[in-house]
């Protein structure tokens, strides 16, 4: 009778504790890096259930304390999943609150720049208000003292 480690039994409980690690370090972070654990916990909680279904399917195989791992890991991903999740969610929620409240600034502002005396012009031309008008030079080319060659 042998008894072998399940093969999600270190790296289904190290998946978890990486995600709810990176989960609560990115709670800091506004929830940007949330996906990542997220991704990590759902993996971690699949290497889980196939290993206890593994072990079901041949319990003599393997040994009690490596299905007993397993069955903690499964937890440790449930709780990242659900953590996670909710900070990911969190994050979305924020994010369209804060859309929501930009979008309504930048609409007001256009609004109230319709107003005529909202803005004004100053020095939108050559002309200036110390120019006089009557003396502006214009510069012009004239065509009839160009002489094109093979003419």
């Amino acid at each position: 009778m042998n008894q072998n480690n399940l093969p999600a039994d270190p790296i289904a409980m190290v998946f978890g504790i990486i995600s709810i690690l990176i989960g609560l370090a990115g709670c800091c972070c506004y929830g940007i890096v949330a996906i990542v654990p997220l991704i990590l916990s759902i993996v971690g909680l699949h290497l889980a259930n196939k290993s206890i279904r593994e072990f079901n399917a041949n319990p003599e195989a393997f040994s009690g304390q490596s299905r007993s791992n397993v069955g903690t890991a499964k937890v440790i991903n449930i709780i990242a999943i659900v953590l996670n999740g909710l900070v990911f969610l969190l994050f979305i929620g924020f994010l369209i609150a804060y859309g929501t409240i930009f979008s309504a600034a930048i609409l007001e502002g256009m609004k109230n720049s319709n107003n005529e005396d909202s803005y004004k012009w100053e020095n939108d031309s050559i002309y200036f208000e110390e120019d006089n008008m009557e003396t502006i030079e214009t510069d012009s080319i004239y065509i009839d003292s160009v002489q094109l060659k093979g003419n």
